[in-house]
């Protein structure tokens, strides 16, 4: 859409404060999300990470037991080594025989003991990692639970609000297509550099909106001329009067509740 280029300023400046009441509505239903979609993110974070940790946690366990039966399975072999150098003793020529024989026994001997204290070990390592997959589970149970309910909460935020917002976000940038780069740009200028997103303010008490800085009465009467974009020389925001400040609200409050 092309830039109306023949408006009048009283049409700018009535375009800039519906441009404003309706950013400001958008601000609005975002501040009601609050903080939620962050919390959601966390929380989603946190439960994948408890996943993640189960997971490697289980597939620890795996190698442990794994590490057990390797371990029967040498004992098993060691004992079936015994029970063979025992018989071929009974056989034997000389006492170097017997002896050497008698060490390969003692050795696998050892091996069983070493393999039985390993296979201890790995069976408390088993027993530590199972009580903290258990606190885990509760935590992730916990966490779940919990990220079901923002969840839940953002959902319902998301379905009374989301049309509205995306209606308002297209109608914004209808309004941004009848005003000048310039203004918009100075618009979206100070708008990012104020803490309340108000851009635009009418005049209230002789003061603009949100200040408690008196405007010149002549100032205020050039405002009300509506013949020049006329800036508060304390925040830089842009001024209207106020008869054309609830004007536009009226005609931007009908056009909020057709949405």
């Amino acid at each position: 859409m092309a830039k109306k280029t023949d408006v009048t300023v009283e049409e700018k400046l009535r375009a800039l404060y519906d441009l404003q009441l309706i950013d400001s509505r958008v601000d609005e239903i975002r501040n009601v999300r609050g903080e939620l979609p962050l919390e959601v993110e966390d929380l989603e974070d946190e439960v994948a990470g408890l996943n993640t940790r189960l997971e490697k946690m289980d597939a620890d366990l795996e190698v442990i037991d794994q590490g057990i039966n390797t371990k029967k399975v040498l004992i098993e072999d060691a004992r079936a080594l015994i029970k063979k150098y025992i018989e071929q003793q009974k056989n034997v020529r000389n006492n170097r025989e017997f002896n050497a024989l008698s060490k390969e026994i003692e050795f696998q001997e050892l091996e069983i003991e070493l393999a039985e204290k390993q296979i201890k070990e790995f069976r408390a390592q088993i027993d530590q990692k199972k009580e903290v997959i258990e606190q885990t589970k509760e935590r992730l149970a916990e966490r779940q639970k919990h990220l079901d309910h923002k969840k839940g909460e953002l959902d319902e935020i998301l379905a009374e609000t989301e049309k509205e917002e995306r209606a308002l976000i297209d109608k914004s940038k209808e309004f941004e297509e009848q005003i000048e780069d310039r203004l918009v740009n100075a618009y979206k200028r100070i708008r990012s550099s104020v803490k309340n997103g108000l851009a635009v303010v009418p005049v209230e008490r002789g003061a603009s909106g949100g200040s408690f800085f008196t405007i010149p009465p002549q100032v205020i009467m050039e405002i009300a001329g509506r013949r020049k974009i006329i800036t508060d020389e304390h925040s830089g925001r842009i001024l209207v009067d106020e008869e054309l400040a609830q004007e536009e609200r009226q005609k931007m409050n009908e056009l909020f509740q057709s949405f």
